[in-house]
Formats: structure tokens, C-alpha cells, sequence
């Protein structure tokens, strides 16, 4: 009687385990098998972090196995179980591995597919089909589209964590570092001890250091004691936290007049303001995006304000960028001067107090919020909702979009949301954030996210003319070394245009995107459908560089760029070319690490080995 080898891996995140009753059957070619009770005498199956092996013995044989069915039946109470894996060692010989990855929750019959990734054109086989058909069924009634508020991207339709599907939440580990790392914020921001400091006056500029007093890193040390210079000002629109407002400047805007008496002081070429622009020497950032927007109301014994302003930026003779001049609303006139590095000490500092805060609230709620968490929601909703497990995209993605729609629900619980964290802490609480993000929806574009076309877009390509903008740099490198991947995955599946065209799971994915994530408009630039393999390496280099380097930019990441710890592919020439990403990716990380070595000031956000994975890993 054939005999088979089952090996079955639980997961080692807590409470992974499980006490139910396991039961195994085999589907094949030529038969299925009964079902298996797996279990072992006076041993504790299925633990946290093992691997069981059971010798399985059928009637007949069972040709080429197609699909595993598993199922969990209560053993006392109902008991959560995560399957990482389980691999089947044929009577040949032959080794078989059926991923799962995923939580397997009360008395259910879960069916696993081989881990050949495999596009729809390839299922031949009725049972194969059927499974396929059925999975995107089942995960389009659980992944629904909602409308969190007016304008906002479409996202999750769960009002708390705990209304998603089990296998998106949090496992009780990233759970609790949640929780952790949001108490965490407030014991570092003494939010407790200072919150009357956010919503009273300030007596001196001494009170920051009050603030950062438990913030200590060589960043945070330099910035601490060079804030108030104009390079480290300026520094900051290169290589800050924000790096992606500051653009060159090819025309000095209406409502900016300002004049070459006004600024003669700070330029160093013997040039007019006028032929400094044309050679390229000034930049701007404008903050008009926040003119008009609420200022937090939520306190009536604390008035809060909000400024838009326009700050002039130059490019000295070292190739600094220094600010030149700043006006704190669009609209020019006497009650809107234009403040000058000429001006009183303290009134320059003001004016640049307010240029921060300004970022910081565009920072917050466009760069980060909307432009990495909000879009790769987007994609992992889509993903889930079109992608089958079993499709080579869904296998290259999956890791990108880890617990990102977890994250985002704990936003709106926590953060986001009424009387949540922005309301207390942030001038633009108490709905100016949501005005933020509706208006910045039209300039949420698909090229916005191709990272090479937005630094051309502003002007800041050029590395002869902009030396110190390493956001640019590293990013680039991150940018191309993704592309090289994704290509070399996207040759492997599709051998041809024309099949990228004939997908329809991966059109799908892309149409919902296009429609319920940028809902339908076509002035996002973001396709409809994807025609050829270049275009489709291209998007999926923008979905994963926004949630992986990107997010690291402007959140300052962690880890795990190119680790893919759940083996979702098994083919060999895709292990080969993670393994090449791998290594373009430690190449990286020593071309900025020896550049690093050089600076007073190191900038290690983009460097992969300190980008996690998802922008909520």
C-alpha cells in the first residue's frame, strides 16, 4: 500500500499552536484518500514553532497530488492554529511543498495548492480551476471596499481591528509592539508630563530640548544643536524627513515678489536674482496645500494656527542649500511680509519656526499617511481581492503589504480618527487632516510614485548640480535594484507581452486599484490594465518601493529589504533571483555605508538593510 511522508510546520509567533483535532486527506490525479487524524502517542502535536512528521498510508494509488485538504476540528474549546507549511514525500520519493502561511481559525477544511506559482492560463485540470475560483470568491466577500471619508482612497471595510480577516491581523507579537511602540512615542515625547506645552505658549526656545531629552541618536544629537542654523535648514529639504517638497525653481511665482535689494546679501555669485534662476541656483518649496485648511478646534481654551507659506532656497557657492526668503501665506501684502536672513535674529527664526511646522503637518498626513500607508492599502486590498495564492504576483507581493492593512485600521482607531492622537497633538486635528488628504488626492498621480520621473519632475536630477541630496542617491539605487527584480520575476511567469495581456487576475488587480483605490479617475495617471512586461515590472516596482523604501525615507525603517522568510515561491529560478537581489542589495548598503564614513551628518534611511519589507513591519 503507498505510503506517504507528511511533514507539517506550525508557526513560531505566539499562541501559534494549536490542541484541535488535525485531520489530512490527499487529492489526486487518479483518487483522493481518506481522511488522516494526524497525531502521534503521548506527544504533544503542533506546538509553537515545530515540525511534525507523519507516516500516511492509502488504499490506492493516488497519481500526481493536486491538493491537500486539512481540516481543524475543535478539540475542547476552539483553538487558532497557524500553519506556516506542510511538505508531502511521495512513495517515489519525490518531495512536494504546499505553503500556507496563514491562520487557520474554528472547525474549518482548509485546501492547499503545490507552491508552483501558476497564472490562470495554466490550470487545465477542473479541481484546479474550481480551487482557484473559490479562493478569490471567499476573499472578495471577506476584503471589501469602503469609504472611510469623502475623497480618501478606498480602504478596508472594518470599523476596528478585530473585524478583519484573521490572517491580516496582527499576530499578538506585532500587536503588542504596537501598542508598545505608541506608548513608547508618548514616554519620548513626554506627552503625559509637556502635553500643556502643545496647548499653551512656549516662554523659551529651551522647552525643545525639553521634548527630545530622551531622543538620542547622532541625527537627533546634531540636530539639537544646529536647528537653528540656515544649512542645517536647508539640509533638511535634501536629506530630512520630508525630502520630497523642495523643487528648482524656473520662475519666480506672482505671489512671492520678492526683490533682488532684498536678497542681494545672500547670494554669493555677483549675479541678479533673475540669472541666478536661470543657472538653476534657486529652489522653492511651497506650502500652499495648507492654505485655507481648519486649524484644530477641538480645545476651545487653546487657539491653534496654521500658516502656508513660500520659502526661497539657494544654492550658496559650497552647493548648500540656504533659505533666502519666507513669506507665511499665499497672498502677498503688508500684513505678509517677506521675512529675510537680514532681518532680527529671533524674527528669521520664527519665520523659519513656521516654515517646520508647516512640513511637519504636510509630512504627517500627505507624505507618510496618504502617499505610502494609504496607497499600499490600495494595493494590498486589490492584491487580496484578485490574486489567488497561487499566482506568482500574489507570491511576489504578499510580503509588501504585511500587516499594512492592520496598521492602517489601528490608524483610524487610534491616530486618525476623532479624539484620537492627531486631534491632541497636531494643529491640524480636528478634520484639517482630512481636508489635507482630499485635496491632495489630485496630485496623488502614477508617476508621482515612479520615483526616478518625481525627482525630475522637481528639477533635482542632476547630480553635478544638487551634491548632497542622498534621499536622491540611495533611492535611485534602491529604485533600479527593485526594477532588476521584478523584471527577472516577471520573465520567468510571462514569457511574452501578449500574456501579460491575457492575464485577467492581474488585470483585475490593476483595474481595482485604478478604480476603488483611486477612484476612477483619470487624471491619476494610474492604468487601467497593464499591456506588457516592462509596464508590469514598473508597477510592481512602484508598489513595492512605496511600501518599502519609500515608507523607510520619510518613517526612518528598520529592516528586511529582499528577506523573504515565508518561502511563497519554490521555484529555483526565482530563489536565484531573490538571491541576486540580495546581493545588489548588499552592494548598496556598502556604497552608503562608505559614504557615510565621510559625514558629520550620515543618511542611512534608504540604505536596504535598515528598509523593512512593508510599511508596517
Amino acid at each position: 500500500m503507498p505510503s506517504y511522508t507528511v511533514t507539517v510546520a506550525t508557526g513560531s509567533q505566539w499562541f501559534a499552536g494549536t490542541d484541535d483535532y488535525i485531520y489530512l486527506s490527499l487529492v489526486g490525479s487518479a483518487g483522493c484518500s481518506e481522511k488522516h487524524l494526524l497525531d502521534k502517542p503521548f506527544y504533544n502535536d503542533f506546538e509553537r514553532g515545530a515540525v511534525d512528521s507523519y507516516d500516511v498510508t492509502v488504499d490506492e494509488e493516488l497519481g500526481e497530488i493536486q491538493l491537500v485538504r486539512i481540516e481543524k476540528r475543535k478539540y475542547w474549546l476552539n483553538d487558532d492554529w497557524y500553519l506556516k507549511y506542510i511538505t508531502l514525500k511521495t512513495p517515489h520519493g519525490d518531495y512536494i511543498e504546499f505553503p500556507c502561511y496563514r491562520w487557520i481559525t474554528g472547525d474549518v477544511e482548509v485546501v492547499l495548492r503545490d507552491g508552483r506559482a501558476k497564472l490562470a492560463r495554466d490550470d487545465q485540470i477542473h479541481i484546479l480551476k474550481q480551487h482557484r475560483r473559490k479562493e478569490l470568491e471567499t476573499r472578495q466577500k471577506q476584503y471589501r471596499w469602503m469609504e472611510w471619508n469623502p475623497g480618501f482612497p478606498l480602504s478596508i471595510d472594518a470599523k476596528c481591528h478585530k473585524d478583519l480577516p484573521r490572517d491580516i491581523q496582527f499576530d499578538s507579537e506585532k500587536g503588542v509592539d504596537f501598542v508598545l511602540n505608541y506608548s513608547k512615542a508618548m514616554e519620548n515625547l513626554f506627552i503625559n508630563r509637556f502635553m500643556h506645552m502643545f496647548q499653551s505658549s512656549w516662554n523659551d526656545f529651551a522647552d525643545f530640548e525639553k521634548i527630545f531629552v530622551k531622543i538620542s541618536n547622532t541625527i537627533s544629537e546634531r540636530v539639537m544643536n544646529h536647528w537653528q542654523e540656515d544649512l542645517m535648514f536647508g539640509y533638511q529639504f535634501l536629506n530630512g524627513c520630508n525630502p520630497v517638497l523642495i523643487r528648482r525653481c524656473t520662475e519666480l511665482p506672482e505671489k512671492l515678489p520678492v526683490t533682488m535689494e532684498m536678497v542681494e546679501c545672500s547670494l554669493e555669485r555677483q549675479l541678479s536674482l533673475e540669472q541666478e534662476v536661470q543657472q538653476g541656483n534657486i529652489f522653492i518649496v511651497d506650502f500652499e496645500l495648507l492654505d485655507g485648511i481648519d486649524a484644530n478646534k477641538t480645545d476651545p481654551c487653546t487657539l491653534q494656527f496654521l500658516a502656508a507659506p513660500i520659502c526661497l532656497l539657494y544654492k550658496n557657492l559650497a552647493n548648500k542649500i540656504v533659505p533666502i526668503a519666507i513669506q507665511l501665506n499665499q497672498i502677498p501684502g503688508d500684513e505678509n511680509p517677506i521675512f529675510l536672513p537680514s532681518d532680527a535674529k529671533y524674527d528669521w527664526l520664527l519665520a523659519k519656526i513656521w516654515v517646520r511646522s508647516s512640513d511637519f503637518h504636510v509630512h504627517q498626513t500627505i507624505t507618510h499617511l496618504l502617499r505610502t500607508h494609504l496607497v499600499s492599502e490600495v494595493f494590498g486590498i486589490a492584491m487580496y481581492r484578485q490574486l489567488p495564492a497561487v499566482h506568482p504576483i500574489f507570491k511576489l507581493l504578499v510580503a509588501h503589504v504585511r500587516f499594512t492593512i492592520a496598521i492602517n485600521t489601528k490608524a483610524r482607531e487610534q491616530l486618525i480618527c476623532e479624539c484620537g492622537l492627531f486631534d491632541k497633538a497636531n494643529a491640524t486635528g480636528g478634520g484639517g487632516h482630512v481636508q489635507m488628504v482630499q485635496r491632495a488626492m489630485k496630485d496623488l498621480t502614477y508617476t508621482s510614485l515612479c520615483f526616478p520621473e518625481a525627482i525630475k519632475a522637481r528639477g533635482m536630477e542632476s547630480k553635478e548640480d544638487i551634491p548632497y541630496y542622498f534621499y536622491r542617491d540611495d533611492g535611485l539605487l534602491v529604485w533600479e535594484a527593485i526594477r532588476t527584480f521584478t523584471a527577472e520575476v516577471v520573465d520567468i511567469y510571462y514569457e511574452s507581452d501578449q500574456v501579460v495581456e491575457e492575464d485577467p487576475e492581474l488585470q483585475d488587480f490593476v483595474n481595482d486599484v485604478y478604480v476603488y483605490g483611486m477612484r476612477g479617475r483619470k487624471s491619476s495617471g494610474f492604468p487601467k490594465f497593464v499591456k506588457s512586461r516592462e509596464q508590469l515590472s514598473e508597477y510592481l516596482t512602484v508598489v513595492i518601493f512605496t511600501a518599502s523604501a519609500q515608507h523607510a525615507a520619510v518613517n526612518f525603517g528598520q529592516l528586511f529589504l529582499g528577506m523573504y522568510p515565508e518561502e511563497h515561491f519554490i521555484e529555483k529560478p526565482v530563489k536565484e533571483a531573490m538571491a541576486r537581489f540580495r546581493k545588489n542589495l548588499e552592494a548598496i548598503v556598502s556604497v552608503i555605508a562608505e559614504r557615510n564614513k565621510k559625514k558629520q551628518l550620515p543618511y542611512y534611511y534608504l540604505s536596504p538593510d535598515r528598509i523593512p519589507n512593508s510599511v508596517a513591519i
